[in-house]
């Protein structure tokens, strides 16, 4: 087992193998729960786990995905440049509710973080979790936040996102498209964005828009955010 986890590509392989295990088990089920990135975290995890991997050992050769999570997010600007059209006969709204969704999700975590008595350290870890991962991973580090919980964040809040977003937009009766879009988008980042491309090229569009305007102004958003619930901190403490 040794002669094959020291190899650069099996971080790689395992984790396409996983990925695609999870696009299988999707395209049978059809279930959102069956989200294939969910499947995937859950086969490496387990794999990783039975055969008693060091996850450094995976790691050294999974971590160049990374490498194309940049790349993968410019990608998705192809369905917006198709929208182009749509975008500016509805650019006010649009960004209206970007940045509404993204003070919501800043400050749903602010509230929630108070209630459950967290820490400084994990609110700055927990506010970037909206954002794509280059931008949350960013901003986490900014603000002296917790990388590694950041990262389960965005994960989590995208699967999330991705599996109860659209049935969520049903039960609010929300059916226009480009709402449907800059909610997954704003809320989920990518992986949201996945499932808008599923529903439609408009939705994908308008996801797509959302991840990097949401990015944008979580930036500028966020360490406004943490200085307030500093402030406040200090003066409950």
């Amino acid at each position: 087992m040794e002669l094959l986890t020291n190899n650069v590509f099996f971080g790689i392989v395992l984790s396409l193998i996983a990925f695609e295990i999870g696009i299988f088990a999707y395209k049978k089920t059809k279930l959102p729960i069956f989200n294939p990135l969910l499947i995937a975290i859950i086969v490496v995890i387990a794999f990783l786990t039975a055969f008693n991997i060091d996850f450094k050992d995976y790691n050294q050769g999974a971590t160049f995905i990374n490498m194309f999570l940049g790349p993968s997010t410019v990608v998705l600007a192809l369905p917006l440049y198709n929208q182009i059209e749509l975008l500016k006969q509805n650019a006010i709204a649009i960004f209206i509710g970007i940045f509404c969704g993204t003070v919501v999700a800043i400050f749903s975590i602010m509230i929630l973080s108070h209630y459950l008595g967290l820490n400084l350290s994990m609110i700055a870890s927990l506010v970037p979790k909206s954002v794509t991962t280059p931008i949350g991973i960013a901003i986490s580090s900014q603000l002296n936040g917790l990388v590694p919980v950041t990262v389960l964040a965005i994960i989590l809040s995208g699967i999330i996102g991705a599996v109860i977003g659209p049935t969520i937009c049903k039960i609010c009766k929300v059916t226009n498209k480009i709402a449907v879009g800059i909610s997954l988008g704003t809320a989920s980042h990518a992986v949201g964005t996945s499932k808008a491309l599923e529903l439609g090229e408009t939705e994908g569009a308008m996801s797509s828009l959302a991840i990097g305007i949401a990015g944008i102004m979580t930036v500028f958003v966020a360490p406004i955010a943490l200085h307030v619930a500093m402030f406040f901190y200090k003066l409950l403490v």
